[in-house]
């Protein structure tokens, strides 16, 4: 009965697949919905086999730095590979599965110095994590929660001087960085005076409060004032003050109000703002006290020390008692715990069960005398399928079990593990896609193909150069009709690259000389285009008219579609819907009316702009309309513009005038 009772703070097994691994879970909250299931919002926890390759190298390096550090005694082959399936990382992402799902208990523990590796082995649904992972930014950090155990953690105490003694000259301490004695309690003063002293301190700081503008407004009454005044840096500051003043209330007295005003001395409860106060509480509802993700991601402009502080000023304030009794009472009216009772269905992967028949429950296609994947033995009581169908692997019992809860078998095989070492493809290249995708060979084709539909990834395969080559000089060798039809026959590829160099003509010596060929001028481009491609003349179109359903009912006019000419005098052709006459004289029903359909600003051709020059704008001067209105209808024709001749010049003689330039006779 109680390993059947699941409550918050649990880890725990949960089946999402039948052929996966289970999800390694801890449960935070228990919630009831409206159909009366439970559902459990749990904290993730990855594998090993769920990250990529280079963060399984960076984990692996992890591990041998802890190896060296903690002095590990030394392990097999075997253990080493068993202790990466005990291997977890933590994160912070959260997710809702339904209660009914959960198929035990495990224990997780943070990895301390202190463990010994081989002990993990020896306990039964035992895990550890040492690193956080990240699922968004696909990133491994270490725990910042790490418990720091050992002796390199450990202070060294020097020697107890006597009273009145110096330290020795090998004494290499830095003395500034040494404690400071700040309250003598063997003091002259009495505890009256004391007090007295404290009130006087309290008051100056109220005072000192009500004089400035930012408490004035933080503060608007006397009694947030005084309460402001009596907290601890108040205290600490006139103790302070009593100490460096060597217990004289009346030196004291002076420095608490020095000549400029009083001293107001803040912590850090009144020099946050309230948007601050907000942001702090949303940290840390989100975060816990992780103080460092609570600076990085909220407050990046308050210093870790800031934090830390508001954070246990703010633990005394009603504020924090009042989010106690609210998460109290949410928490009373959550689930505490819930009965989960065994789960005894068969599962899917099952290939032959204790007392059937063999054939029965998936055995069907199962060669005889086939041995564990993992234990290589041949004798079991259960058997289940595991791995692609085409490859006829099975699991005994003890190993679908081990498989299920550690997520690997017990030792490493061809697909799992041993083609893991050079592979970066991701988190799940070293498997099969039906073993990489949770997959079983006997499961329905409905749920396969939706799961190969939303995790299958894509791949190229890149040619060389000489690959390409070889598939076009080799053809005989190489058969790739016959290759097409055998993807699993293999092909000697080195055979086939050496008969190709082979066969490959050998290069010449002397480089082979470009032949430049001349450019022909533009002009010359452009007449031959013309040459060509003649100008194609279309016929006269009429008159366009828009379309009307009921044209073809309406009888026609004299001023009809046709302008000027009345309807007799159309040359006896009948008429379309829009207007136009058929080519073949007599409409059939398998003709349709022609729309006119407008092109779409996205698919139009981007506009051309030929911008003229000045000697262009002046030969336009010298054309008649009519050749304008022709260059504009043949655009590809070259225009022809007959200039008129230069002017003449005659020299005449001198007249008798006042002028000596000579006159200008034009045509």
């Amino acid at each position: 009965m109680a390993a059947n009772m699941y409550r918050v703070g649990d880890y725990v097994y949960f089946e999402n697949s039948s052929s996966n691994p289970y999800l390694i879970r801890r449960i935070e909250e228990l919630n009831k919905t409206a159909n009366g299931n439970v559902e459990a919002k749990v904290v993730c926890l990855f594998r090993r086999r769920d990250i990529s390759g280079n963060l399984n190298t960076l984990a692996d390096s992890n591990a041998r730095d802890f190896e060296e550090e903690s002095k590990q005694p030394a392990v097999s082959e075997q253990q080493k590979h068993q202790l990466k399936h005990r291997e977890l990382f933590l994160s912070r992402q959260f997710e809702s599965l339904p209660a009914t799902h959960i198929r035990g208990k495990c224990n997780v523990t943070l990895l301390n110095e202190t463990d010994v590796l081989a002990g993990y082995l020896e306990k039964e649904d035992c895990f550890f994590y040492s690193l956080v992972f990240d699922p968004v930014q696909k990133t491994l950090l270490a725990d910042q929660g790490e418990i720091r155990v050992g002796s390199k953690y450990q202070a060294e105490i020097p020697d107890k001087l006597a009273e009145g003694e110096q330290p020795v000259e090998s004494d290499t301490r830095i003395q500034e960085k040494l404690e400071t004695k700040v309250w003598d309690p063997d003091n002259q003063l009495k505890d009256p005076q004391i007090d007295q002293f404290l009130v006087v301190a309290r008051a100056v700081g109220t005072f000192a409060r009500a004089l400035d503008c930012s408490s004035s407004i933080r503060q608007p009454s006397l009694h947030m004032s005084a309460a402001a005044a009596s907290r601890d840096i108040t205290l600490f500051h006139a103790m302070d003050t009593l100490q460096k003043n060597n217990y004289d209330l009346a030196k004291a007295m002076s420095t608490l109000v020095p000549q400029g005003g009083p001293v107001l001395c803040r912590d850090e409860m009144e020099e946050w703002s309230a948007s601050e106060a907000m942001l702090f509480e949303e940290a840390l509802e989100k975060y816990g006290k992780d103080f460092n993700d609570i600076r990085q991601d909220f407050l990046p402009w308050k210093s870790l020390a800031s934090v830390v502080q508001f954070y246990y000023m703010w633990k005394t304030t009603d504020r924090y008692i009042q989010q106690k009794r609210l998460k109290a009472a949410e928490a009373d009216s959550k689930l505490k715990q819930v009965y989960i009772p065994t789960y005894t269905k068969p599962n899917p992967n099952q290939i032959m069960a204790p007392g059937s028949k063999p054939g029965m429950n998936g055995a069907a296609g199962f060669q005889k005398g086939l041995s564990c994947e993992s234990c290589h033995t041949a004798q079991s009581p259960q058997w289940y399928a595991w791995g692609p169908p085409n490859m006829q692997c099975r699991l005994c019992a003890s190993c679908w079990i081990y498989w299920k809860k550690y997520g690997g078998l017990k030792t490493p095989t061809q697909l799992e593990g041993a083609a893991r070492a050079g592979s970066e493809a991701g988190p799940r290249s070293h498997m099969t896609r039906q073993e990489a995708q949770g997959l079983s060979p006997f499961t329905r084709s409905e749920g396969r193909a939706k799961l190969l539909a939303k995790n299958r990834q894509t791949f190229i395969l890149q040619t060389t150069k000489l690959t390409r080559i070889a598939r076009r000089v080799c053809e005989d060798i190489l058969q790739p009709r016959r290759a097409a039809r055998r993807p699993y026959a293999s092909i000697n590829a080195n055979a086939v690259k050496a008969e190709c160099m082979i066969r490959l003509p050998k290069a010449t010596k002397t480089p082979v000389k470009n032949r430049s060929v001349p450019r022909q001028s533009l002009a010359t481009i452009v007449k031959d285009l013309a040459i060509s491609a003649p100008l194609k003349l279309k016929a006269p179109r009429g008159t366009p008219t828009p379309i009307n359903r009921n044209q073809a009912t309406q009888p026609r006019g004299g001023s009809g579609l046709l302008g000027k000419r009345p309807f007799d005098s159309a040359a006896g052709l009948p008429f379309s819907a829009n207007g136009r006459p058929f080519a073949s004289g007599l409409r059939t029903t398998s003709q349709s009316v022609i729309k006119r359909q407008k092109v779409n600003q996205g698919d139009a051709p981007n506009p051309v702009v030929f911008v003229a020059t000045k000697d262009t704008r002046a030969l336009r001067k010298h054309l008649t309309q009519s050749e304008m209105r022709r260059a504009a209808r043949k655009p590809h024709l070259p225009v022809r513009i007959k200039l008129p001749p230069p002017p003449r010049t005659l020299a005449m003689p001198l007249l008798p005038s006042s002028t000596s330039e000579p006159i200008v006779l034009e045509d």
